[in-house]
């Protein structure tokens, strides 16, 4: 005896081998022995076999028209055994039951099942929406196939292109052209990305990192909705000082100047004035809105995406010529021995007499220069270096080393950053969105540069004083903190004034970049309240102590910030290869620093080399470049000879080596952290060189 079943609706048949009262022992074809329960058991029969009857069931399950057979069924639920009656012949053939089950099994669109092989007529119109839900899989599914030959034939159907980030970094793998991707990637043995550079999907290389960045990053665009800058209403005293700010001349967002009074009497003030968009746009506002939802401004060679509109920037940016409401830090020092005897922060407005760029000046103001006041230089100095100016820049310059060098002393051994910032220019670019095919300059300003530490350490002082300074009033701020120099010791922020050792100060509070950076402005909110309340700033302060939202702030920026900065390399990277390319170099000098990679001496590129495995880290070679891929950002290299008998001794420069493997992995795998990575011209400007 042998029997038809229902297993998790599959239907097998074999040989009843026991029978008991609720189950069955079957053998099947295989060989294997299941324990079949009795109300699921559909047959039962001697003969044929259950491999000819299955065989013979599917033949005839396949010739049963479903709309006759629906016509046929009776209204009420019915058994199977019931319909193949009517349809083949009465009483039905054991196959020709068997085959009425199958069939009615897969058309669950024509009947609904009701029990063990019993079933029920669907309504016409479920049919209809079924029919037509069948047809519309249908042709998708065709759809899929002709565009997955496409992709295969090196063609690229248009809706694959207008979804090209979507398919690559955020699918919907539900989506058609999704899975015509996959389909051609699979019959084609590539990978989805070289698949559709290969089928002329990515019209340019900039343009896919590029719009991948604001598809990952500003899926909405990244222009503004209309917005008004509201005006400071506090009466601001006007400061007694003539302030300048030190910045590119591509740089808008002008936060910081400095000011120099007292020289010549024994005590010194250094002022620090910082743009105070906190005095007007306040927690909750649309602009502080617009702000927190960007968290910074974005840079990038020849461009920029700001945090905040350009009519609300040139609102409160120090612009030369304009008295401009500030947050001052003075600060006194003894002009002899430099030691600091006070410090004081003033809401006011501050008188801003030059806005002095260091690709103008960078050549000018050297040490020589500020050192020896009857250095003359080849070229004329610009007009407004006068000698008072030269005398300030003179202070400051002498100011910022000593501040350094007691930094130093707190962070126990010297900063070591011996390979300068390298600059972008886009030639003709003149701050519209680039195409990726400009003409690219690549320049180099020394770290360490004099403008560039008195800049740095300037802000430095401001972001140690507020951060300190708030800390003992208890008033809560966004703090970053380092616990030591030891090797993988990050950079984190957080809500308490904790030591930065990296820099070597007892706490450190970003406050300077209000305009680019929104814990600079929520800091500085947090410093107003303590300007104009003092000891009870705590209470009037935006922010309480505990308040969840800094935290979800803090949580929000480090992701942006790091994903910018990311960026940031990454286009820099695209624009290092096309230098090359545009001069044909096929050559160059680099350093070997771990491994099998080296880094180029007079560019900002990281790469592997061939042939550098086993050389020691300094060792310096020459390295034939491969070809470039634009896409992937990639170039190899291979050791032509070595250019120095022995190698050098390097810094260790841990945090900065890591940066430059991420570099040198392309921009698919590209992930620059900078918590790992802080110098103080990048901790104290927020800005970039390149920008």
């Amino acid at each position: 005896m042998h029997a038809l079943f229902d297993e998790a609706g599959k239907f097998l048949a074999g040989r009843i081998l026991s029978e008991a009262e609720a189950s069955l022992q079957v053998e099947l074809e295989s060989g294997k022995r299941v324990k079949v329960k009795t109300a699921n058991v559909l047959l039962k029969f001697e003969k044929p076999a259950p491999a000819e009857l299955l065989g013979a069931a599917q033949a005839l399950s396949e010739s049963i028209e479903l709309d006759l057979a629906w016509e046929f069924a009776p209204e009420d639920d019915f058994g199977f055994a019931d319909l193949a009656a009517v349809y083949f012949q009465d009483p039905p053939t054991l196959p020709q039951q068997a085959g009425t089950l199958l069939r009615l099994h897969e058309a669950p669109h024509y009947f609904r099942r009701a029990g063990k092989g019993r079933y029920k007529k669907a309504p016409a119109e479920i049919i209809q929406q079924a029919l037509a839900a069948i047809e519309k899989k249908r042709l998708i599914q065709e759809q899929i196939v002709e565009w997955a030959q496409a992709l295969g034939r090196g063609e690229c159907p248009q809706p694959i292109r207008e979804q090209l980030y979507k398919i690559l970094f955020k699918p919907d793998k539900n989506a058609p052209e999704y899975k015509a991707v996959v389909e051609a990637s699979r019959a084609t043995h590539l990978a989805p990305l070289d698949l559709l550079q290969k089928a002329g999907a990515i019209d340019s290389p900039y343009q896919f990192h590029w719009r991948r960045f604001l598809f990952e990053n500003f899926p909405k665009g990244y222009g503004f909705p209309a917005l008004v800058a509201p005006e400071i209403k506090d009466e601001l005293p006007l400061a007694s000082v003539q302030a300048y700010s030190i910045d590119d001349s591509a740089t808008t967002e002008i936060d910081d100047a400095l000011s120099v009074q007292g020289l010549g009497t024994g005590t010194v003030t250094v002022g620090i004035h910082i743009a105070a968009p906190g005095l007007a746009v306040q927690r909750g506002d649309p602009i502080d809105n617009v702000s927190r939802a960007r968290l910074s401004t974005v840079y990038m060679p020849g461009y920029k995406i700001t945090m905040l509109p350009d009519e609300v920037v040139q609102r409160y940016t120090l612009q030369e010529g304009r008295a401009c409401p500030a947050v001052s830090l003075y600060v006194a020092f003894k002009e002899d021995s430099l030691e600091v005897l006070g410090h004081d922060t003033r809401l006011e407005c501050v008188p801003i007499a030059h806005n002095l760029r260091h690709d103008q000046i960078d050549g000018v103001v050297t040490t020589a220069w500020l050192e020896d006041q009857s250095f003359k230089h080849a070229t004329p100095d610009p007009d407004h270096l006068s000698a008072g100016l030269r005398t300030e820049l003179a202070f400051l310059h002498r100011l910022a080393r000593h501040l350094k060098a007691q930094r130093e002393v707190v962070r126990g051994k010297p900063e070591t950053f011996n390979r300068p910032d390298y600059t972008f220019k886009l030639v003709g670019n003149e701050g519209a969105e680039p195409q990726g095919s400009e003409q690219v300059q690549i320049g180099t300003r020394s770290r360490g540069a004099p403008l560039d530490l008195m800049v740095a350490e300037a802000m430095i002082l401001a972001n140690s004083t507020w951060g300190q300074w708030l800390g003992e009033l208890g008033v809560p701020a966004i703090y970053r903190s380092q616990a030591s120099l030891a090797p993988g010791m990050k950079v984190r922020m957080g809500t308490k004034a904790l030591p930065h050792a990296g820099l070597g100060v007892k706490s450190y509070a970003w406050s300077t970049s209000p305009l680019r950076r929104y814990t600079d402005l929520v800091n500085q909110w947090q410093i107003i309240a303590c300007a104009r309340h003092g000891k009870t700033a705590a209470l009037a302060a935006p922010f309480k102590p505990k308040d969840a939202d800094l935290f979800s702030i803090i949580s929000g920026f480090d992701a942006a910030y790091s994903t910018y900065n990311g960026y940031q390399a990454t286009i820099e990277r695209y624009w290092t290869l096309k230098y090359l390319q545009q001069r044909g170099i096929t050559e160059l000098e680099a350093t070997v620093f771990k491994d099998n990679l080296a880094r180029a001496d007079t560019l900002p590129l990281v790469l592997p080399v061939m042939g550098a495995q086993g050389l020691p880290r300094g060792a310096r070679v020459l390295v034939r470049l491969g070809n470039i891929d634009e896409v992937a950002l990639d170039v190899s290299g291979t050791v032509l000879e070595r250019l120095d008998a022995e190698a050098a001794p390097m810094e260790e420069e841990e945090a900065e080596d890591a940066e430059a493997e991420h570099l040198a992995a392309g921009p698919i795998a590209i992930a620059v952290d900078v918590n790992e990575s802080e110098t103080p011209a990048a901790e104290a400007s927020g800005d970039n060189p390149s920008s």
